[in-house]
């Protein structure tokens, strides 16, 4: 089963973004902050994450910076109800596989999810 890391410290959010997705019959792990997202990855297989930029304590930002030294190429989705064009040129920069304005449109939501996905199960093919 496809497994997704979703980190958002907003609850709300964090649970309608998961029944977003829930049709896309993906094992999904829950962090309230990028610490927990750290966390999971460090624990779980996770196929790809999809990262709220602001949270406390670490950011989505931070956290990618440091997913990616924990596993390479894992693809990353940031998302922030904020987003500027320099914000997305900082993240697509940092290593993030995508960057998305909330609220998130559904179907463009789980495309990117899919696509995610898709390129994760390439890059292990590769290897």
């Amino acid at each position: 089963m496809r497994r997704l890391l979703l980190a958002d410290d907003d609850l709300e959010l964090r649970t309608g973004v998961a029944d977003l997705l829930g049709d896309l019959e993906l094992e999904i792990f829950l962090a309230e902050t990028g610490i927990e997202a750290l966390e999971v990855v460090r624990r779980e297989a996770i196929h790809t994450a999809l990262l709220d930029w602001n949270m406390p304590a670490c950011s989505g930002l931070e956290a990618l910076g440091q997913i990616q030294e924990i596993r390479q190429g894992l693809p990353c989705i940031l998302y922030s109800g904020n987003l500027t064009p320099g914000m997305e040129g900082v993240a697509l920069r940092a290593g993030a596989f995508s960057v998305m304005k909330k609220p998130v449109v559904p179907d463009l939501l789980r495309r990117e999810v899919l696509r995610a996905l898709e390129r994760y199960e390439h890059l292990q093919n590769l290897n």
